[in-house]
This record gives C-alpha cells, structure tokens and sequence, in this order.
C-alpha cells in the first residue's frame, strides 16, 4: 500500500498536468506551465523519414519502462478523443539517447491511450518505449512532441533512432531545406546536350545545389553538392540517408516561376525537365503518420 505522502504526491502530480492543460479543471494550479495531453500510439512500422521528423523535433528522446498507469476520471480528463483514454503515466528513465539536460531517473507525462474494437485499453504496465519528447513544467514531467511520439523500444528501432540523431548532429549534416532559389540551363552545342544548375535555400545559409548533365548517348546524370562548387564526387544522396530526407521530404513539386525568371522559355522548360527528373530519382519522402 502506498504511503500517504506517496499518495498525495502522485495527486498533486496528475492535478498539475491537467491543470496545465485545463485550468479551469483545477483552477488553482493555473500558473503551472503547459503540459497537453497527448494521444499516442506504439505502433510500429514508421518510416525512416517518420523517425527523423520526430527525432529532428524532439529536444528530449528517451528510452522507458512504464511502470504505473492511473485512467483519469472523466472529470478529471477534460476533453479527450473519442476511442480514447486519458491516462497518467510513470516511467522508468532506461537510457537518455538525447536531452543536453539531462532527464530524472524517473518521469510522467499524460497519455490519450487508443481502445481497441472491444473498448479495452493496450497492455501499457511494464512496456519498453521509445518517447520523443520535450521537458515539462515541472521536474520529472514531459511532453511529448506528437500525439505519435511514442514507439515500442525494440532493439532494431533504439538502433534506428540513435543513427537517424547522431546524423542530425554531426558536423557535416546537411542543413534543412526552405526553399528553391534560382535556376540556371545551359543547351549544349548539339541536340539532347545540356546542363542544369538548381539553387536551394537552406535554413543555416550553407550553400546545396542541384546538377543534372546530359549527354548525347548517355542517360542523364545528376547530382547534389554541399557547397559552393560542383566538382567530379558529388553525387545522388544515399536513399534512406539524412540527406535524400532533407531532399525528398522538403523539395516542392515543381520549380516556381521566380526560379526561372531570368530563363527563356525553352531554357526554363528544359530546367523544369530536369527537377522532375531529379524527384523522379529520389522518389516518395515516405511519411505514413498523420499526426502533427
């Protein structure tokens, strides 16, 4: 049996993360800091780019057991998704993958828990989880970033996530894509030569750019350089790396018309050309979540 102490503290506990979120629920805990709610779900089967949209956005990732589970009275609980549960939840902090901070041993965060067909909830207690998260209002509380930012803790997928973060802040990773800047297209001297030069906007100023050469006889090459010139190594990025992420994940579907502008019409139709061929090439980002 928990002591009263124990007790009191787990309720002043789930009273502050509601409160954050529903204030007028328990009002006299309004000031704390936002802790929302999220929903949920372990599923497995992310994609690549689904993990590093979470793990990019995630200021705290860690690895824990649940260990405690509290169903929130309807009154307490607010409002929650219909075929779901609000739940409170406590972890046991396994292995900190990310957070400069550090992270309590322990920490509890709330739960929208998906029902099944039958209306029961899934077995939660003593579950190994991935949580993409980011620090609460008060010590031991986080949030998750996502209402999906929770992944069963396999060892395949631990693996997964800690190269997918070691990529994202390693001195050379590629910087994230804003935009398109402007394209140039030079025709060669005879029919099917030509060469096309594509700039993007990146998020830190460091210069990527797009080259796509086509020679007669040959198929068409293209290539992506991470900075200010092209040289004989650039080359297409690695499917499944950070890079083809930052690539297929971010380009728009076709070149605007202020990156053609200065082009002739023929010049700009053969520039529009060669950016499909370089989506073609990289193909679909492959997110599956729908979540935010």
């Amino acid at each position: 049996m928990l002591k009263k102490s124990a007790i009191l503290s787990r309720t002043l506990g789930i009273a502050c993360l509601i409160s954050a979120a529903y204030p007028t629920v328990f009002p006299a805990f309004a000031q704390i800091g936002p802790m929302v709610p999220q929903t949920s779900a372990t599923r497995p089967g992310l994609s690549y780019a689904d993990i590093v949209d979470l793990a990019d956005k995630a200021p705290l990732v860690a690895n824990v057991r649940i260990r405690n589970i509290i169903i929130l009275k309807p009154e307490q609980a607010g409002t929650v998704p219909q075929g779901h549960r609000r739940l409170y939840l406590e972890a046991d902090v396994t292995g900190l993958i990310r957070g400069e901070g550090g992270i309590s041993p322990t920490v509890a965060y709330l739960y929208d828990a998906p029902l099944d067909a039958r209306g029961k909830l899934p077995k939660l207690k003593k579950a190994q989880v991935i949580l993409f998260a980011r620090p609460g209002g008060r010590p031991g509380e986080i949030q998750l970033i996502a209402p999906d930012a929770q992944i069963p803790a396999t060892p395949g997928e631990v693996e997964r996530v800690k190269q997918i973060l070691s990529a994202l802040v390693a001195p050379d990773a590629p910087p994230r894509i804003l935009g398109l800047g402007d394209a140039f297209h030079v025709a060669g001297t005879i029919a099917g030569e030509g060469e096309t030069q594509i700039f993007l906007r990146t998020e830190n100023g460091t210069p990527v750019s797009l080259s796509i050469l086509r020679r007669p006889g040959q198929g068409p090459r293209w290539a992506v350089a991470l900075g200010e010139i092209v040289d004989e190594a650039a080359r297409p990025p690695e499917p499944g790396s950070l890079l083809w992420y930052r690539l297929a994940c971010s380009l728009p579907p076709a070149l605007p018309p202020r990156a053609v502008r200065t082009l002739s019409i023929t010049d700009a139709e053969a520039a529009q050309t060669d950016y499909r061929l370089v989506l073609d090439a990289l193909g679909s980002c492959g997110r599956t979540r729908t979540a935010a």
